[in-house]
């Protein structure tokens, strides 16, 4: 129950002392305020005694942990210093060093400090000359691509998926009605590990007019230029679909792989398809520019693996079920952000622009 309100107690004082109301009185007379019982006895005995129903300023626990002291000595430790990112510690980590319990810790920085907390994401490291690409590459590109030649264009991407479930630790938690570690069952408690899980590459396409079939990358293949070409792109490969879908009217995009900007694929994509984005207008390190990198990959690793997965042909099979399931919406909602991630990355002078989105 929430505690009594100034005007509570300002009501209960006057039906005590005024009408000599008692707990169960009080309560069936004002039965909207939901008062407790035992909350309106301790009141009314403090007025009988006091002749008061206030609060006394000095009543509460005292402040043993939270002092000026101890918040002046968690800020310090909390926060990064200054141009040395990286460099603050977590409140277990201060808790340790200071004495001061995990919990205050945790009040100190939250109602003290007024502090939020947010979760560290991992980009791709960014050298001083990838940010002059970065942005010369995304300055070409806002003044090529239009809404519509976007709306024409096919990003492309590969991804490497493994029999064994990827975990996140911070999240892979199990319950137990247990007050000690040691008494959860091992087979609850921890999970196993192969150092080497079988895998597959995957490519795909994706458009405002579709999205290609799964092309799988045959096992022990060196995805050099000729590989690509032939098996990836030809054949049963990525260009057969986006053709069925958009004719010969379309852009192809990819990434800045080696087998992608090798002169052999230049040469290729120059001749078989109507238009491409070159190697050297497409920003270097740039996974939070690929819709099929910074959405798509993302989402069918989630339906992928609510199961678990036997075998690479079991995988290969729940790849191809679950790709299946990715609408065109959500492609689409992905492609509507790339434009915009584009005008990001100017404004953040080639730099990392995870930090301005949601």
């Amino acid at each position: 129950m929430a505690p009594l309100t100034a005007e509570d107690r300002c009501l209960i004082k006057c039906l005590r002392l005024e009408k000599g109301f008692n707990a169960f009185q009080m309560m069936r007379e004002f039965p909207s305020r939901k008062w407790k019982k035992r909350t309106l006895n301790d009141l009314i005995r403090k007025i009988d005694e006091t002749g008061s129903g206030n609060r006394a300023s000095c009543s509460g626990r005292p402040r043993s942990a939270r002092t000026h002291e101890n918040i002046q000595m968690v800020e310090e430790l909390v926060c990064s210093q200054e141009g040395q990112p990286g460099t603050s510690k977590s409140p277990r980590e201060i808790a340790r060093e200071t004495g001061v319990s995990h919990t205050s810790v945790r009040r100190i920085i939250k109602k003290d400090l007024n502090l939020k907390t947010f979760r560290r994401r991992e980009v791709q490291l960014l050298s001083n000359i990838d940010k002059k690409k970065r942005l010369s590459a995304c300055r070409r590109l806002k003044v090529r691509m239009t809404p519509d030649k976007v709306a024409q264009t096919w990003f492309s991407d590969e991804k490497l998926f493994t029999v064994q479930t990827p975990t996140n630790t911070q999240n892979d938690r199990i319950y137990a009605a247990v007050s000690r570690k040691r008494d959860v069952p091992p087979e609850r408690l921890l999970k196993g590990r192969k150092h080497f899980s079988q895998s597959v590459m995957v490519s795909v396409a994706v458009s405002k007019h579709g999205k290609t079939s799964l092309v799988f990358v045959d096992r022990g293949a060196k995805v050099n230029s000729s590989y690509y070409c032939d098996y990836v792109l030809c054949g049963n490969g990525l260009l057969r679909d986006i053709r069925r879908l958009s004719g010969n009217h379309f852009i192809f995009q990819q990434d800045g792989a080696p087998a992608h900007r090798s002169k052999q694929t230049v040469g290729f994509l120059t001749a078989n398809v109507p238009e491409f984005l070159e190697p050297e207008n497409w920003p270097p390190n740039s996974p939070d520019l690929n819709p099929v990198d910074y959405s798509i990959w993302g989402a069918l690793q989630q339906l992928v693996y609510r199961q678990k997965i036997r075998n690479l042909d079991h995988l290969k099979e729940v790849l191809a079920s679950c790709w299946e399931q990715i609408g065109q919406e959500l492609i689409d909602k992905a492609i509507d952000q790339w434009l915009d991630r584009i005008s990001l990355v100017i404004r953040a002078k080639g730099g990392h622009i995870e930090q301005c989105l949601n």
